[in-house]
């Protein structure tokens, strides 16, 4: 695993992947920009991953990786540790500089006499934003790679699916939810202990979806003849 994992970062992880997971988490710093949004910018860099620009499917890195002397399940293993990293890295950004977008909004409400509004989760969610963002990570993961393994070469329907799933997921959970259950906004905002509980109850659902996620794919791998 640890080989193939060094094949992943070295081989198969185009630049501009870094690009998307260290620049994106900053527009989290911008005033009223929704920030669920933010998490389908990491969604578009699936392709850039997986076609790899000469470098993935275009140079057909998966027939390579099965013929190694490899399990395919362990391809696939390796594959979603190498998406997973990259989630954790942006959710680890975004976290570090949400104290530093709530001081921006606050620094905007003193000199203005409206406060930019935020749709969906604001700054001061934070916990419960991160376990939004997880959550949907792990279901666009779900819908992404037992897509893509059905034959390999499945990439721009795996990644319309997904992205198309990821906004109806933000869609129920940012703009109906709210409007149709009162206090569900201040539910995630005013009360500090159900933004950590829901946060931890993200994270084990998260890894109970990708461990699901994992099965199907590899499932559906085995069955492809290269």
């Amino acid at each position: 695993m640890k080989a193939l994992l060094y094949k992943e970062f070295r081989l198969a992880m185009h630049p501009m992947c870094y690009v998307f997971v260290l620049l994106f988490p900053f527009m989290t710093l911008i005033p009223s920009f929704p920030l669920g949004v933010g998490f389908i910018y990491l969604l578009t860099a699936y392709p850039i991953l997986f076609l790899g620009a000469n470098k993935g499917q275009q140079s057909n890195d998966l027939l390579f990786s099965t013929l190694l002397p490899v399990r395919k399940k362990d391809i696939v293993l390796a594959r979603i540790f190498t998406v997973i990293i990259m989630q954790l890295t942006y959710v680890l950004i975004m976290s570090a500089l949400l104290p530093l977008a709530q001081l921006i909004q606050s620094s905007l409400a003193s000199t203005s006499s409206k406060a930019p509004q935020t749709p969906g989760f604001t700054v001061n969610a934070s916990a419960s934003l991160l376990g939004f963002g997880i959550i949907g990570f792990a279901l666009a993961d779900l819908i992404f790679f037992p897509i893509y393994y059905k034959n390999g070469r499945s990439i721009v329907l795996s990644t319309l699916l997904t992205i198309l799933g990821f906004v109806l997921y933000l869609a129920i959970f940012t703009l109906i939810l709210p409007l149709a259950l009162e206090g569900y906004r201040s539910f995630f905002t005013d009360t500090p202990w159900i933004q950590w509980v829901f946060l931890g109850g993200a994270i084990a659902l998260s890894a109970g979806l990708h461990l699901v996620t994992y099965h199907v794919a590899a499932r559906r791998l085995e069955r492809v003849d290269f």
